[in-house]
């Protein structure tokens, strides 16, 4: 539906949003823009630029329904888990997926947590409730969905997850959800959403943010600080607001007014009619694939599933597929395609009849 923005489309089958996002024209056009106002501008052009950074917060919050107060920039996701990490007490009983995105998991491990794995099965939602009423978890983290295979959690759940248990913390990483699916933060159950710029959100490299609820902000206790956090402004070091306490050093006007320019893009094509776009192209690519054989079981049976699949295949089949001018990657143990708003119906149906002429 937005195919026309972005013109390596005509040379490539595009099956890696779950790696890269593509860039737009537009993006590529106003980044040329910025870059030649920084080359005659100097720091002046900086300077001015500040405003940009603002604008991108407020955009942020507007695409999430929140407040832009409660909106922290970062270059990415991993680091902004690690800041927020630091400011919570090491004790915490956390709930963590198996095999979850490295960097959701890794952190609360080597900081010694108390952590408990909870397998990514088709039961998912039910697995996590039975050890959150248990009494025995403080934290929940996870992506909202899988990296590998495209396994995504019910917001339904998260939501009403929240409601019957208010103290239970939800830490969810948005990276590969954020930009393919409309998302309500205020209304999600989640309280801290961190995200990554450079996939589903079309932004580049470079920029990410953290969202908090108010639940979260009375829970944490940030220990980040520098001087950009407040302003700079050497009078306001113990009058640095929350959600700026995240952002000790700089941030860069091009990373950040690329997320600003993707986020506003999305918004003018319409979230609702992306996210109805993606869950299309979800069931077709499920009703092909999973016709082959080529899914497991545990996204075969379940009843919503993202635009991320994860078929059988080894790396001669990779090498078949690149070969033909489809870009995927090879991840836990088969091929992982993702499709985005920019693909279509018969971007799925030629890799299928790519895997059919392929004899694996």
């Amino acid at each position: 539906m937005i195919r026309k923005h972005f013109p390596i489309l005509e040379h490539y089958t595009y099956a890696n949003t779950a790696a890269f996002g593509l860039m737009s024209e537009g993006l590529q056009e106003w980044r040329q823009d910025h870059d030649l106002d920084y080359l005659v501008g100097g720091g002046r052009m900086k300077i001015e630029s500040l405003s940009l950074i603002s604008e991108t917060r407020k955009t942020i919050a507007n695409f999430f329904n929140t407040d832009p107060g409660r909106v922290s920039l970062l270059p990415n996701f991993s680091i902004g888990l690690n800041f927020l990490l630091e400011g919570l007490d090491k004790n915490s009983r956390v709930l963590l997926l198996e095999n979850d995105y490295p960097s959701v998991n890794w952190p609360f491990e080597k900081r010694g947590f108390r952590v408990t794995f909870v397998p990514v099965a088709a039961d998912l939602e039910q697995r996590i409730e039975e050890l959150v009423s248990a009494g025995k978890i403080d934290i929940l983290a996870l992506s909202l969905v899988q990296w590998q295979d495209g396994v995504m959690i019910s917001m339904d759940f998260l939501r009403d997850l929240k409601k019957k248990y208010p103290d239970l913390l939800v830490i969810a990483d948005g990276t590969q959800f954020c930009g393919a699916f409309s998302l309500d933060f205020r209304e999600s159950g989640i309280d801290v959403l961190g995200a990554s710029g450079y996939k589903w959100m079309l932004g580049g490299t470079g920029n990410g943010f953290l969202l908090f609820s108010e639940n979260s902000m009375q829970k944490l206790n940030p220990l980040v600080t520098g001087f950009n956090a407040s302003g700079a402004n050497l009078d306001r070091k113990d009058e640095i607001p929350f959600s700026r306490q995240f952002e000790p050093g700089h941030l860069d006007s091009l990373c950040f007014g690329s997320l600003n320019f993707s986020l506003q893009f999305l918004q003018q094509a319409g979230m609702p009619a992306i996210e109805a776009y993606n869950r299309d192209l979800s069931r077709h690519a499920s009703e092909v694939f999973g016709s082959r054989g080529l899914l497991s079981g545990t996204v075969q049976s379940r009843p919503v599933h993202s635009t991320i699949f994860n078929i059988r295949g080894d790396t001669a089949l990779y090498e078949f597929l690149v070969s033909r001018d489809v870009m995927c990657s090879q991840r836990g143990g088969g091929i992982r395609l993702a499709f985005h708003a920019y693909n279509t119906r018969e971007d799925i149906d030629r890799i299928a009849g790519l895997w059919d002429q392929s004899g694996s």
